[in-house]
């Protein structure tokens, strides 16, 4: 195996040496930001992914109150260390190690469909067990009033973790939290495209490429952190925009996949929007999101992008973030562009 370059292999000795010194936390630093940012190949990203999975599980040993949370981000990150190298012994050796270990505690590996975990109903047993109940009513024909009133909305609830350099505060990064309850009712293709993002962790250790003070942060490209990449989670009949029954997209595979506009659902671009970024093209939307800060109004995007959630906490954070600098914002004028000097580094997302 070639040496790894200089730099990344610095950046994986100083977050091993934090994760022995028992800073798991501070080593997961190193590794999202420094480390990350010095891989070239696919294969040193997995290293990195492999070193983030160990500092997981050392981080699950010293906070058992939360093991579950941090055995589960451990294990996938093996498993998108192997996606990109497969043939690693050792991190296949370790992930396997790890499933045995959450198996003896009775923790579930990811979020699959489970009915039960740990010994209570998980949120989709809850619902199939509702399901299951409403079947069987309708068996006996108890379709009555009770019914006829169970249309409420159904919701769901994703919490981002965010490093940004506060503008108030330029000198120090922070981390924030911002809770987005999203609207399956509404937007059921978008809802279901981000969720599999997110389930499948490709949000994490991206950045928001895109800040325009007033107006709205971007984010969500998770191919090239710029704002080029980014595809829908799954093939909802759209190749670039264009109506397709061929999921291969005449050879460009998932990267054309698109999904199909929700606009026209009367959700609006108030402030804490969230909605799918796309081109001026019809059904072009795939991973790239926007959130609407508290000053911005958007209203010439109603109709036109698809809102599929809002802000129910940290409103804040988005606003602040909306305020960072980059090269078209004042005081600090540093040419044209609305890329953050500092990363706005989107930390994870996660399903409450």
């Amino acid at each position: 195996m070639p040496p790894l370059p200089s730099d990344l292999q610095a950046a994986l000795d100083k977050a091993q040496k934090l994760v022995e010194s028992g800073d798991s936390e501070m080593a997961l630093g190193v590794l999202r930001d420094t480390a990350w940012d010095a891989t070239k190949t696919n294969s040193h990203k997995a290293r990195v992914l492999s070193a983030a999975a160990d500092a997981y599980i050392a981080r699950g040993e010293s906070e058992p109150a939360n093991r579950k949370k941090h055995w589960q981000s451990a294990h996938k990150n093996y498993q998108k260390s192997l996606k990109l190298e497969s043939s690693n012994k050792d991190t296949r050796r370790n992930m396997n190690r790890l499933a045995s270990m959450m198996d003896e505690q009775a923790i579930s590996l990811g979020s699959g469909f489970q009915i039960m975990d740990d010994g209570s109903p998980t949120p989709l047993g809850v619902f199939a067990i509702i399901a299951a109940l409403m079947v069987f009513l309708v068996a006996f024909k108890y379709t009555g009033g009770f019914l006829e009133q169970s249309s409420n909305s159904s919701s769901y609830e994703v919490t981002m973790t965010v490093s940004y350099v506060h503008p108030d505060d330029p000198n120090n990064r922070v981390e924030g939290t911002i809770v987005i309850e999203l609207y399956p009712d509404d937007a059921p293709t978008h809802v279901e495209n981000f969720l599999s993002h997110v389930d499948d962790s490709r949000y994490e250790s991206t950045v928001f490429h895109r800040v325009i003070d007033g107006f709205m942060i971007q984010g969500g490209d998770i191919d090239n952190r710029g704002g080029s990449g980014g595809y829908a989670a799954n093939f909802y009949g759209y190749c670039n925009g264009q109506d397709s029954v061929d999921d291969t997209c005449g050879g460009s595979g998932q990267d054309a996949w698109t999904i199909p506009d929700e606009a026209d659902n009367g959700l609006l671009h108030s402030p804490g929007a969230l909605a799918m970024a796309k081109t001026s093209a019809e059904n072009t939307g795939g991973s790239q999101f926007y959130i609407v800060p508290s000053d911005s109004t958007p209203s010439h995007l109603d109709g036109i992008h698809t809102v599929f959630g809002k802000v129910v906490s940290g409103q804040d954070v988005v606003d602040a973030i909306s305020e960072v600098d980059t090269p078209d914002s004042t005081p600090q004028e540093d040419g044209m562009g609305t890329t953050p000097i500092e990363n706005v580094r989107l930390i994870s997302v996660t399903r409450n």
